[in-house]
């Protein structure tokens, strides 16, 4: 997804004069020959993310469309004071996009992990949160942000499903439909997750757009009122939209994602999608349990 983030990026440079790109070291060998010829559009500001926010709002407020870009941790976290005042308050609009996903580069240790991005941007009123699964799937998003004048997080990850799957803008693809219950796997967790459910009879949708949540197709396709949300960040950060979704429905819920304990090994990311039980078998015995079991005991 990072190397079609340069693609795309690289080529929206050369083909709309209102872009403009952000970065703070991180990705700049993909844009050397943008930073030579376009120096008032492409802008590295060295290792301070702070500022790489900062700058950003400010090419937004002199009518340019900015992309700002790093780790997560980085882009969320660590300048979440400027995403909030220099964008939010100030009511401009950009587009930032991370990479990293929530544990890509384990060895890069905690400060490089970012799992609870999308719960924090949860705190700031209209931002639009894209979640790919497949480099195709990222290049869809940024290409419609950058065409866009709100503000939108695009959340790259090097976890990726085998094939994209086609769905609307904002909408959640139906990949199976069945009556013991629905699962919402989110971007790069589908595959896990249709591995999990491959003989059971549930519904399954895919969401690449978290945020604006879409509640009229969960609402749509909803069968037993059991759900449960596969997330590759934060476990249950999404559990407000459903409550939200659902609220004339007495409901049950289940939220899988990272937990909130620091794993102090570095790993793999493999290694951290089973710790987290977000792999195949862990998804399996989760879902079971949850979507199973009290039908059985009823």
């Amino acid at each position: 997804m990072r190397t079609q983030f340069g693609e795309t990026m690289n080529d929206l440079l050369d083909t709309d004069p209102s872009t403009a790109l952000v970065l703070a070291e991180i990705s700049r060998q993909m844009f050397e020959r943008a930073i030579e010829r376009e120096p008032d559009r492409v802008i590295n500001v060295g290792i301070r993310e702070q500022l790489l926010v900062s700058t950003a709002a400010g090419l937004a407020l002199t009518g340019l469309r900015p992309v700002a870009h790093t780790f997560g941790a980085f882009l969320v976290e660590r300048a979440f004071e400027q995403v909030k005042l220099d964008f939010s308050h100030q009511d401009v609009g950009g587009v930032l996009v991370s990479a990293g996903g929530s544990f890509d580069w384990p060895a890069g240790g905690y400060t490089h992990m970012s799992p609870g991005d999308v719960a924090l941007l949860d705190t700031l009123p209209g931002w639009t949160v894209h979640v790919p699964g497949r480099a195709e799937e990222a290049d869809r998003v940024l290409r419609d942000a950058v065409a866009g004048t709100g503000r939108v997080y695009i959340r790259l990850s090097t976890a990726a499903n085998r094939v994209a799957v086609p769905s609307r803008p904002g909408r959640f693809q139906v990949v199976r439909r069945g009556v013991g219950g629905t699962v919402l796997a989110v971007g790069p967790t589908l595959d896990a997750v249709l591995a999990a459910t491959q003989d059971r009879d549930v519904t399954v949708l895919y969401a690449t757009t978290v945020r604006p949540f879409d509640a009229q197709t969960l609402r749509a396709t909803l069968g037993r009122p059991a759900v449960a949300v596969v997330e590759p960040y934060l476990a249950g950060t999404s559990a407000r939209q459903v409550s939200d979704a659902l609220r004339s429905v007495p409901h049950r819920l289940l939220g899988l994602g990272v937990g909130s304990e620091e794993l102090r090994r570095y790993g793999t990311p493999r290694e951290h999608e089973r710790a987290h039980g977000l792999d195949a078998a862990s998804l399996r015995r989760s879902l079971d349990d949850f979507l199973l079991r009290p039908a059985a005991a009823a």
